[in-house]
Formats: C-alpha cells, sequence, structure tokens
C-alpha cells in the first residue's frame, strides 16, 4: 500500500501543469526551427496600398494562403484572392502549382505584379483577371520594373535590356561579357549601392551602371564537383590593386538613344547617389575619390551627359562614405533632403538644386537611420533614429521650422521599424523588444495607435531560458559607453562559477546589441550555449555601428586594435564578476568577428581559452578594395597598419585552443586568407584546429549548417 500511495503521488506530481518540465533546444531546432516554427509570426508580406488607406498581407485560410487587405481606420478587412484561385489561373501559362502566395508588388489600388521563375505577371483583383507581362531569356538577372510599372528591364550575359508593353524587347548594350557587366550593381555592393538600374520619375529615361572590371585581377574558385576538379575564376580586386572602372549611361526611351555622362575626376572613383530630379531632366550623382576622403555631389544632363554644376563637397581627414540617394520634397521639386555625417552624427541636411544650403534639419548626438518624408503642408517631417538611446528605434515627427522641437511618436521601449504610408497620415509599426516577440500596430501622425493587426505569442514560452541583460560599461578612456548582452543559463545560480563564451563581430556596419526580439540561428544558438551551462556575452565595440563618426572611425587605419581593446575591458568586467570563471572564457564570430575572434586569441597573451573563428579576414591586404582602403588605406599608404593588423603576424603567440572553419568558394572573405594561417601555424608548428566547408560562400547553408553548428558548439563543449 505503501508504495502504491507513493506511485500515485509521483504520477500527480510530475502532471501538475505549472511543474511541467521546460524544453531545451536541440540542434535542430537551432540551424532548421530557428528562422520558422520558433521565430515569432508576422503578417507576410504586409505592406501599403499605393493610395488609400489599407494595407495588404497574406494569411492562412482553410489551408489555402489568402491574400487579404485590411483598412487602417476601421481595422476591418477583406479578401482579396486566394491562391487555389490563383494556381487555377496560372495553368493556362505552364506554371506549376505555387505552395505559398507569389511576392507581389503593388501596381495600382485595384492590380498588383508578380514574377515566378522567368515569368511576369499582372493581376487585376477588381475583374480577377491575370495577364501575363513578360517571359525572360532562362538566365536572366537584376529584374526592375519601372515608375509606372509597365516596363521590365533585366540584364542577360552581361547586357541590359528593357520589356515594354510585353512585345517590344530592346536591347540596349551589347558590350557585356566576363569583367564588364551593364545594369548590375558595382563597387562590391558598398557606398549604399545595392543594385544596377536608376528608372526615371515618369519612366521615360533608365540610367545604369556600366563596370569595367577587365584589369581588375582574376582569384580562381575551386569547383571540386566536377572530375577532374575545375577552376571558376572571379574579379576579386584586392586592396593596393587596381580597381574597377564604373561609367554611368542612361537611355532614353522616346528617342531611342544612349548616352553616357561625362563625369570629371580620376577613373578609379566611386559614383553613387545616383538620383534622378524629378522632371527628369537632370540626374545627379555622388563622385568619391578612391581614397574616400573627397566627395562631390554633381548635376548632369539627363539628355547631353554634359556636366551642369557641382553643387558641393564634402571632406573628411578619415573617410567619407555616401549611402543614401538625395529625397526631393514632393511639393517643392528644387529642394532635397541629404544625409551626411559631417557634425559627427548622421543627419539631414536640406539643399536646393543649386547648391545651395538651405538648412539642417536634425541635429544632435543621436543617428537618424530613415527619413520618410514631409507632411502635406511641409510643416513637420518625419524619421527614425536613436534619440532616445542606441539601443532603440523611435518615429520622430519634427517641425520643419524648429529643429528642436520632435515629438516622439513610439512610445513602447524597444525597437520600432517603420513602414509610412505614402500619404505619411498612417504608419504601420513593428515593433519588439527582448521582453516582447512582435506586435504589428497602425499609428496616426499624431502617434496614436488606432489599431493593433497582430500580436505573436511567445514562440519559445515552452523552452527553458535565461534572463538576457543590457548594460553598459565605460571605456578604457572612463567616458565612452560600450553597450553590453549579457545571456545567462537558465538555472543560473551566482554561487557558481560559469564559463563564458564572448560572441563578437566588432566591423564596421554592425551593431549587436540592440532592444529588440533576437531569432535566428545565432540567437537560438546562444541560448543552446547557455542551456549547456554557458554564459554568451557580447560587446559592441568602438567601430561599430549607429554610435556617431568618433565612435565609428576610432579604428582607422589600426583595425583590431582599439576593437581588442575594447574587447578586454568587457574581459575584465566579466572577471569583476564572482560567478565567471576567468580561466573558462572563449570567443566566436564571423567574418569581421572571425578575424576579431583570432585577434583575441593571438593578441591577447592567452586571456582567451577557446575560439571559433569563422570566414575570418586574417590580413587584410587579401579583402576588396572598396571597403578595406576606407578603413585601412592602401596597403602602400600605410605599411604600418597592414603590418600590426595582420594575424600571420600573430599566429605564434597562440596559447588556447583555435578553430577555424571556412568556405572554399568564399567570393566575399576569399579563402587565401586562412589557408595563409594554417601554413604559417604549420611552419611554426603552431597547434591550429582547421575546417574547410567544400563548395560553400561566405556562410553555410542547407545541411551542412547543421555539421557547423554541431562542429562549433563541440568545440566549446570539449575544450572550455
Amino acid at each position: 500500500m505503501k508504495h502504491l500511495i507513493q506511485s500515485l503521488f509521483l504520477v500527480l506530481f510530475f502532471n501538475l501543469p505549472f511543474l511541467a518540465q521546460e524544453q531545451n533546444f536541440t540542434m535542430e531546432d537551432v540551424v532548421f526551427n530557428s528562422y520558422s516554427t520558433l521565430a515569432p509570426t508576422t503578417l507576410k508580406q504586409l505592406q501599403w496600398l499605393p493610395n488609400e488607406y489599407s494595407y495588404s498581407y497574406v494569411e492562412k485560410d482553410d489551408n489555402t494562403e489568402m491574400l487579404v487587405k485590411g483598412f487602417a481606420t476601421s481595422g476591418r478587412k477583406a479578401q482579396l484572392v486566394s491562391l487555389k484561385s490563383l494556381n487555377d489561373d496560372l495553368e493556362d501559362f505552364s506554371v506549376g502549382n505555387l505552395k505559398s502566395f507569389p511576392k507581389i508588388s503593388w501596381v495600382d489600388d485595384l492590380s498588383f505584379q508578380f514574377q515566378i521563375q522567368n515569368k511576369v505577371f499582372s493581376y487585376s483583383v477588381d475583374d480577377e483577371d491575370l495577364e501575363l507581362l513578360a517571359a525572360l531569356p532562362e538566365n536572366f538577372e537584376g529584374v526592375t520594373f519601372s515608375k509606372d510599372r509597365r516596363k521590365i528591364a533585366f540584364v542577360s550575359e552581361n547586357n541590359l535590356s528593357i520589356v515594354i508593353n510585353s512585345d517590344e524587347n530592346l536591347q540596349i548594350t551589347t558590350d557585356g561579357k566576363y569583367g564588364i557587366t551593364n545594369g548590375l550593381s558595382v563597387s562590391r555592393n558598398e557606398f549604399g549601392i545595392d543594385g544596377g538600374v536608376f528608372w526615371s520619375p515618369k519612366s521615360n529615361y533608365i540610367a545604369f551602371y556600366h563596370e569595367d572590371l577587365t584589369n581588375v585581377t582574376d582569384y580562381p574558385l575551386v569547383d571540386i564537383t566536377t572530375t577532374p576538379a575545375s577552376l571558376k575564376n572571379i574579379k576579386y580586386p584586392m586592396a593596393g590593386g587596381t580597381s574597377p572602372v564604373v561609367s554611368l549611361g542612361i537611355y532614353n526611351l522616346n528617342k531611342k538613344e544612349l548616352i553616357w555622362l561625362k563625369t570629371d575626376g580620376n577613373k578609379d572613383q566611386y559614383l553613387t547617389n545616383i538620383t534622378w530630379g524629378p522632371d527628369e531632366k537632370y540626374i545627379y550623382v555622388g563622385q568619391l575619390n578612391r581614397d574616400q576622403n573627397h566627395l562631390r555631389l554633381v548635376k548632369y544632363d539627363a539628355n547631353t551627359g554634359e556636366k551642369v554644376k557641382e553643387l558641393f563637397e564634402e571632406k573628411d581627414e578619415q573617410y567619407v562614405e555616401p549611402q543614401f540617394q538625395l529625397e526631393f520634397l514632393n511639393n517643392e521639386p528644387n529642394k532635397f533632403v541629404w544625409f551626411s555625417q559631417r557634425d559627427g552624427y548622421n543627419h539631414l541636411y536640406l539643399y536646393n538644386t543649386n547648391g545651395d544650403f538651405l538648412k539642417q534639419l536634425t541635429v544632435g548626438k543621436w543617428v537618424v537611420t530613415q527619413f520618410l518624408g514631409f507632411d502635406s503642408k511641409r510643416d513637420n517631417f518625419f524619421v527614425v533614429g536613436t534619440k532616445d538611446s542606441p539601443l532603440e528605434r523611435h518615429l520622430y515627427k519634427i517641425d520643419f521650422k524648429d529643429e528642436k522641437y520632435i515629438k516622439k511618436l513610439t512610445s513602447n521601449i524597444g525597437t520600432h521599424k517603420i513602414l509610412p504610408h505614402s500619404s505619411l497620415r498612417y504608419f504601420i509599426d513593428n515593433f519588439s523588444s527582448t521582453k516582447t516577440p512582435k506586435d504589428i500596430s497602425v499609428l496616426n501622425e499624431k502617434g496614436e495607435v488606432i489599431g493593433v493587426i497582430h500580436k505573436s505569442p511567445n514562440p519559445i514560452e515552452k523552452y527553458a531560458i535565461g534572463d538576457t541583460k543590457l548594460f553598459s560599461i565605460k571605456a578604457d578612456d572612463d567616458s565612452t559607453d560600450l553597450y553590453c548582452r549579457m545571456i545567462y543559463p537558465p538555472d543560473f545560480d551566482e554561487s557558481k562559477k560559469y564559463p563564458v563564451i564572448v560572441y563578437v563581430y566588432g566591423g564596421p556596419h554592425a551593431q549587436l546589441v540592440n532592444n529588440a526580439w533576437e531569432s535566428g540561428r545565432y540567437a537560438f544558438w546562444f541560448n543552446y550555449m547557455a542551456q549547456h551551462g554557458y554564459i554568451v556575452f557580447t560587446l559592441d565595440n568602438r567601430g561599430s555601428y549607429n554610435r556617431g563618426l568618433e565612435f565609428e572611425q576610432a579604428i582607422h587605419r589600426n583595425l583590431g586594435t582599439v576593437e581588442v581593446r575594447d574587447q578586454m575591458t568587457g574581459l575584465n568586467y566579466l572577471y569583476s564578476l564572482p560567478y565567471v570563471h576567468p580561466a573558462r572564457i572563449g570567443v566566436f564570430g564571423w567574418s569581421y568577428g572571425g578575424f576579431m575572434t583570432t585577434s583575441l586569441m593571438t593578441r591577447t597573451k592567452g586571456a582567451f581559452k577557446v575560439g571559433v573563428g569563422g570566414g575570418a579576414v586574417i590580413d587584410w591586404k587579401y579583402y576588396e578594395i572598396m571597403y578595406t582602403e576606407r578603413y585601412m588605406d592602401t596597403p602602400q599608404q600605410n605599411p604600418e597598419g597592414y603590418e600590426q593588423a595582420s594575424l600571420l603576424n600573430h599566429i605564434k603567440n597562440l596559447e588556447g585552443k583555435l578553430l577555424e572553419v571556412h568556405g572554399t568558394d568564399d567570393p566575399t572573405v576569399v579563402w587565401q586568407n586562412t589557408l595563409q594561417l594554417a601554413k604559417k601555424a604549420a611552419d611554426l608548428n603552431i597547434p591550429l584546429d582547421y575546417y574547410p566547408y567544400p563548395g560553400h560562400p561566405h556562410g553555410i547553408g542547407g545541411k551542412d549548417a547543421l555539421h557547423l553548428y554541431n562542429k562549433i558548439s563541440n568545440y566549446f563543449l570539449d575544450n572550455l
């Protein structure tokens, strides 16, 4: 009887809901589920309709996806078209059954366009009519639509073509080949460049990049899937070497005429900020010298290619980094907004098309991350920025006449991603924080929430998750704030000693510490390792993003020096904590983070016991011109800086266990970097662990990602 009572007690006890055991993440969760079932739910393809105060998104309804329209002012919604219905219509065009709704773009409030493989379609919601707009060649890339959505530009075999009204195909260029491109992104996507085609506002012209890489060095990638292995060359301009030559063409669709801008300056300058004037008469180009310390904004005649006027210039002893197009005012087409860091922070400046400076629109020790536009009367304009905290993003309304009058329109502490309606009377606010997975609301121009359209449940509610803490410490100058994140084990006990994994990036254009809901593989891997008894620590050192020019430029000409000092400040903070085991601290990072990981393992006298570097830059002379020369100048101009930053010169100091992993087909950080490190380690008889991932680019994807994350995890579990 006694044993029966005990058994009944155990059955009842372990079935009480409030005592249910929390789950741990599996590696399959980290690699395969982190972007799907374990990510916050959302509204797929959420976007505003062009004119009416309505938005659309895709939802699941009766086992099929449905395109839905929501009304901003009432919260009411209406079904527009189902995936099943769309699939029925697509049967006539020999398109296979779609498993999910295609990505759409609204043409007007009653019709949208989408692309499936090489076919482009238009669908009318009003009369439920599907129309084939164009069938592109099989080897197409870089598809873009004109502003009126009636013309389609695409690139085939590095030549630019345009489809007009579905039946006229104009090939604009003929010189495309290996080493010469037309209509594609240039300068390796630096300077805010993310495409190679620029349609004019009224769709009468198309401007496009022409990039000549003929004299740029070839870099060999080896395909081991063939017998024997075969060679594939890519053009890779290494620091200090020959740079591509970029020019800008303009095609007049009415005259069927191609001209080239007669840009002055050296051939190896960079052309960016490409912006059409509202009247299509002029096009504006930011011309940045190769040293990247002198920018000129130049106005050109779009019909002749002649230079009209240099509007203004910007200079900086370290570098000038243009990243945004001009933003013309809707009701005053002779005025535009210009982004600049000239006062030390990324702010907005108002100019006219004669180049006259009119006023600075935003001021202060904070960063504007997005300019949304002016209201209809030009009394106010709207921006997203970091005024309240570098860890947050908020929507602000600013008085045009008095830039000191700023009203914050978003209230919840955290990160607000803002999608404005074209009228700027309404905004979709996609909010998250470390405590809130995702709340999507509609705001009016006063900042009032007029509707909550989605709230994601906590997707990891059933999992054992430790606390996440955001805080700041002072750098070694005793004044600069360095922001940190600490993830604790779920069963954290202050009386115990814990090993720590430092996750690092540390380079420009990245900010790891934010008050936002973290998802994706890295975020889940952090918690996976926390569940295995590790504290995971991250610090954004000087050189990282959204903290102002002085903070970012602190690393100039000496990559890896100030960053290591700041990370060591973080390490000293860890040493001060009674629950941190000072002899069991490791570090992991990818890309610039791989460079930082290897730097911390070799330049800190054994402070870190274990490190894993992925896709690491080892010597900056092996990295590309545009990025490297901005931060390091050329190897010829800064030999001491390159020598000091090269980890080939520091591998002799490695004391702990270091694993390097690299994709063998990496076109970003070429494989040569870590191969040279492996060779130097062998020459010096330094123990170095190494694993190549054949056929993979800069990131390791597919099923091999499971192998990668198991290897990284086990390396720490076995050695730290």
